[in-house]
Formats: C-alpha cells, sequence, structure tokens
C-alpha cells in the first residue's frame, strides 16, 4: 500500500514539473511579436512593484512624521522651537506646509515692524491673505509630491491588459496563419498557438490587478494626507490671528 501511494506521488510531482517544464517552454516558444510584448508587460510589472514598494515606505514615513509633528505643534508653545523641531521631518507634508507659513508670517512681521504706513489693517488684511496662498501653495506642492509615480501605476493598470490582449490577437492570428499552412484544423494543430497567445492576457492581467490595487491604496492614503494639511492650514491661521494680528 505505501508503495502504491509512493508511486502515485511520485507520478503526480512528475507530472507537476512537466507542466511547469511546459508553460515556460510556451513562453520561449513566443514569436517575436508576443515575446516582444511579454517583455514590455514584464518591464511594466516590475516597474510597478517597485513603485508600489518605494510609495508604501514612503507615505507610511510620511504619516508616522505628520503624527509626531502635530505632537510637537500642540505641545509647544513656541513657533520657532517647532520650526527647528521641523527641520527633521522632511517626510511630513504637514510640516513643510507649516515652515512654509512660518516663514511667509516671520516676512510679514519684519515688514511690519520697518513699515511706518497708517493703514495698519490693510496691512494685517494683506499679510493674512499672503499667509494664507502660501499655505495653499505649499499643500498644493505636497499633494504633487505625494502624487509623483503614482499615475504609473493607473497607466500600468489601464493599458498591461490591452497590451497583452494585442499579444494574444496576435498569436491567434498566427495559429490561424499554421492552421491555414497546414491545412488541419486539428485540436493538436490549434492548442499549442492558442495557449501561447493566451500567456500574453495572463502577463497582462498580472501586472495590471496589484498596479491598480496599489494605485486605490496609495490614492486614498494622499487624501488623507491632503485633508489634514487642510485642517493643519485652518488651524495654524487661526493661531495667527489670535496672537499676531
Amino acid at each position: 500500500m505505501t508503495g502504491c501511494l509512493s508511486h502515485v506521488a511520485t507520478q503526480l510531482t512528475q507530472l507537476a514539473l512537466a507542466q511547469e517544464v511546459d508553460f515556460f517552454a510556451l513562453i520561449f516558444d513566443t514569436g517575436l511579436v508576443v515575446a516582444s510584448v511579454l517583455i514590455i508587460l514584464l518591464a511594466f510589472s516590475v516597474a510597478s512593484w517597485g513603485i508600489i514598494a518605494y510609495k508604501a515606505i514612503y507615505l507610511r514615513k510620511a504619516h508616522n512624521q505628520s503624527l509626531q509633528f502635530l505632537d510637537i505643534f500642540w505641545k509647544s508653545r513656541r513657533l520657532d522651537q517647532i520650526y527647528e523641531a521641523s527641520e527633521e521631518l522632511v517626510a511630513s507634508p504637514i510640516a513643510q506646509v507649516f515652515r512654509t507659513g512660518y516663514v511667509e508670517l516671520s516676512k510679514s512681521r519684519r515688514k511690519n515692524n520697518e513699515d511706518n504706513s497708517t493703514d495698519a489693517t490693510f496691512g494685517e488684511a494683506s499679510d493674512l491673505e499672503s499667509i494664507q496662498r502660501s499655505l495653499r501653495r505649499a499643500a498644493t506642492s505636497q499633494v504633487t509630491v505625494l502624487e509623483s509615480l503614482v499615475s504609473f501605476l493607473a497607466t500600468t493598470g489601464s493599458t498591461a491588459p490591452f497590451i497583452g490582449l494585442f499579444g494574444t490577437v496576435w498569436g491567434i492570428m498566427e495559429s490561424f496563419q499554421q492552421i491555414g499552412l497546414v491545412g488541419n484544423a486539428t485540436l493538436a494543430t490549434v492548442a499549442p498557438g492558442i495557449s501561447e497567445a493566451l500567456i500574453a492576457t495572463a502577463t497582462g492581467l498580472a501586472a495590471a490587478i496589484p498596479a491598480v490595487v496599489g494605485y486605490n491604496f496609495f490614492v486614498q492614503k494622499i487624501k488623507v494626507l491632503d485633508a489634514e494639511m487642510e485642517n493643519f492650514s485652518i488651524d495654524f491661521l487661526n493661531i495667527i490671528k489670535r496672537h499676531f494680528f
């Protein structure tokens, strides 16, 4: 009984290895066009996985440093100390928004101290608008940085299946040409060519699915950081109004 089970297990292992060899043999036996499609899809897939790994680490770091900065911001009573602490939190978009606003505030206060204009109300209003614009520009700039490379995932998710489909269609065309030359449409004649062609579609889906999942995940994370930057900008402006204007 044990010998029979061992024999069956050996046969299953040999069958699995044969199928694996046949699968890779199909890839290496594809035509020039289908092979080119597979190389392009492989490049898309490798680039997508690299971007997914990089953005996952970067956004996690941005989130953690933003939490660290907010903790420092609300516990500290001096803006200059917060500014010094934010120098080490380069990955935090909220810290970068604060730094921009703080620099603009310093410029406004320095200008007001040197300005002898009698229309102080107009100066305060224009200074607040200037600080608000600087915060908005900084937030927009940080969103652009956060979104960098993410669009490539969307491109991969939308184009890879069609590139794979093109390789499949081309492979099927070659199969029909082979049928015409042989003059025989048996399964043995059609199956190898169609199998080679379908590999392109499978490869396209394998490249597209992780890219789409990664894109949706990162877009959600970026939206959260964008909302946090907007909320911080509002809170920071209110603090400036109460203490400086």
